[in-house]
């Protein structure tokens, strides 16, 4: 390859893929299959937290509304929203605690453990599901650079060689298979940086999402004492 063959084209896509590598061609292809498989969570991520956030701003509307919690809790059984699940786990202990009668001192300490146990159990459980799917954008953002820059290497490890064979160093030859390799580490990078910066939004989003369901746990507990204190 001399100067006069280097032009804008070859240093396009088609034509770096076309001249790369097998090893590397294998590493472009992972890469990119790592950022669809990113760009599916992470859409996913998007919807899911705004009808998360949108559903649980219009239940607790309804609770705070003075409505009674049986009500409220009956209205939402079925639903697969984390906030009504909390408020029917409570309300189970509650209405089981009713159908034994009046209860001590030690029997309503009991009850509100029990309470607070489901609940707890319960936001864990939910916290999970709302995590599903970080661990892929981890991955995706602390591999891709690394599998990258393994495909940079071998290319060009490839591209010495073969300016070797040729015997010529011009700047003509480094130049487009030096450009091959570092591609690699280029759609490595393009698969790295929107999970990474993904990855930390919706961990936080996560976070305050389980910061609410301890809340409203909170809440919750806080009503049922309040009846518990003028007896069942």
């Amino acid at each position: 390859m001399d100067a006069q063959t280097i032009t804008a084209d070859t240093f396009s896509i088609v034509t770096l893929w076309s001249n790369a590598d097998w090893v590397v061609r294998l590493v472009m292809i992972g890469l990119a299959f790592a950022s669809l498989w990113s760009w599916a969570v992470i859409i996913d991520k998007l919807f899911r937290f705004t009808a998360l956030n949108a559903e649980a701003n219009k239940f607790e509307d309804k609770v705070g509304s003075g409505r009674p919690l049986e009500d409220i809790g009956q209205e939402a059984a079925g639903s697969k929203h984390p906030l009504p699940k909390l408020l029917n786990a409570a309300l189970r202990e509650w209405k089981e605690a009713r159908t034994r009668g009046a209860a001590g001192d030690t029997q309503t300490a009991l009850l509100i453990q029990r309470i607070d146990r489901v609940l707890d159990s319960q936001i864990a459980r939910e916290s999970q599901k709302v995590e599903d799917g970080l661990g892929s954008l981890a991955i995706v953002a602390t591999a891709s650079p690394f599998i990258g820059l393994f495909g940079t290497v071998w290319g060009i490890m490839h591209a010495f060689q073969n300016i070797a064979i040729e015997k010529n160093t011009s700047l003509a030859v480094v130049a487009p298979a030096i450009a091959e390799a570092l591609f690699a580490t280029a759609i490595g990078l393009a698969a790295a940086i929107p999970a990474y910066i993904a990855y930390n939004k919706f961990s936080t989003d996560a976070g305050r999402f389980g910061a609410r369901l301890e809340g409203f746990a909170d809440d919750l507990s806080t009503a049922i004492q309040r009846r518990l204190a003028e007896k069942i």
